[in-house]
């Protein structure tokens, strides 16, 4: 088969060894569109290395049809189009993957829709609900709410009655980000969204995936009781925490990967998916949003995209280009 090969020189599609398997428990898919996610230019920089047994190649979602199913494996069938969470291995024609970490597409959603679901809903779904504790009526501020866990917390908050902050990177970022249910939002380049924030009503949950440069300013919004969730840091791994506010507020920080946690946790977080959002998203509620595509041999144009924060949704990747 051919896969996405890091090499020195930079991204090369090329002819690789086909995955073994499937073992007991696994399938075998065969990939139609694959998913670009900021963990994956983390991985080439160095800084996200894989879990270990995972494969060393990019890619953590993809869509496509299942060709083969292991010994154990029920519910999904050769031939059946699906949807899948990865640890790795996504930027190929072929990944083998526990069954537990694959869906089936939404009735009415195509395979390059559906390229765009499991990553950013579970892990959306997963801070929001399942770190977070969302309880009704609670205020979300979402930060880099145009990127794909920000278009998909946006209409997650929408749908289970949750009023949302965002802070972006322009106007246009945040007009779309209003378009899915956003309440109200904040330009980064106009300075600290601290006042913005408290004149909103403040955050009972922040999801963040910023990190350092935000701590303090997080702190200053986060409403008593509140919970910051941690998923990334591209603005740094080190800070100063003011434990006086931590404290008197009792406020909770709370750091959340979601690649590294084995697969019986993945089936956990995708089956509650399945439950509580594949139906928004067969009624058409909900959508994922698509920033642009390109094929998989043009990968590093897609990355250049997102490196430069010019999308709004999800960046994706044509492999097969199956619909």
């Amino acid at each position: 088969m051919h896969a996405m090969l890091d090499a020195p020189e930079g991204l090369a599609w090329e002819e690789t060894p086909t995955p073994e398997g499937p073992a007991a428990g696994e399938v075998r898919l065969r990939v139609a569109w694959a998913g670009v996610n900021r963990a994956d230019l983390m991985q080439r920089a160095g800084h996200y290395p894989p879990p270990p047994g995972a494969s060393p190649l990019l890619g953590l979602e993809v869509s496509g049809r299942v060709v083969e199913v292991g010994e154990d494996v029920t519910g999904l069938a050769p031939g059946q189009r699906v949807c899948a969470l990865l640890a790795g291995g996504g930027y190929a024609e072929q990944v083998v993957v526990d069954a537990r970490q694959v869906l089936p597409v939404p009735e009415g959603l195509d395979l390059r829709q559906a390229a765009a679901l499991p990553e950013v809903f579970a892990t959306a779904w997963l801070n929001l609900f399942m770190e977070g504790d969302l309880r009704p009526g609670e205020r979300v501020l979402l930060h880099a709410g145009a990127s794909g866990v920000g278009t998909a917390a946006i209409q997650l908050c929408r749908a289970f009655g949750h009023p949302c902050f965002v802070t972006l990177g322009s106007d246009a970022k945040l007009e779309a980000c209003r378009a899915l249910g956003a309440e109200a939002g904040w330009n980064r380049h106009r300075g600290s969204f601290v006042e913005a924030v408290k004149a909103w009503g403040g955050a009972d949950l922040i999801l963040d995936p910023v990190g350092a440069s935000y701590l303090a300013d997080n702190q200053r919004v986060l409403n008593g009781d509140g919970r910051l969730v941690v998923i990334g840091f591209m603005g740094g791994r080190q800070a100063e925490l003011d434990f006086g506010r931590l404290l008197m507020k009792r406020q909770r920080l709370i750091g959340s990967t979601l690649r590294s946690r084995p697969p019986a946790e993945k089936g956990e977080i995708l089956g509650a998916l399945q439950r509580r959002v594949w139906p928004l998203l067969t009624r058409g509620e909900i959508a994922p949003l698509i920033d642009r595509s390109w094929p998989i041999r043009d990968a590093a144009a897609a990355h250049e995209h997102v490196r430069a924060d010019a999308n709004i949704g999800k960046v994706l990747l044509e492999v097969s280009g199956e619909r």
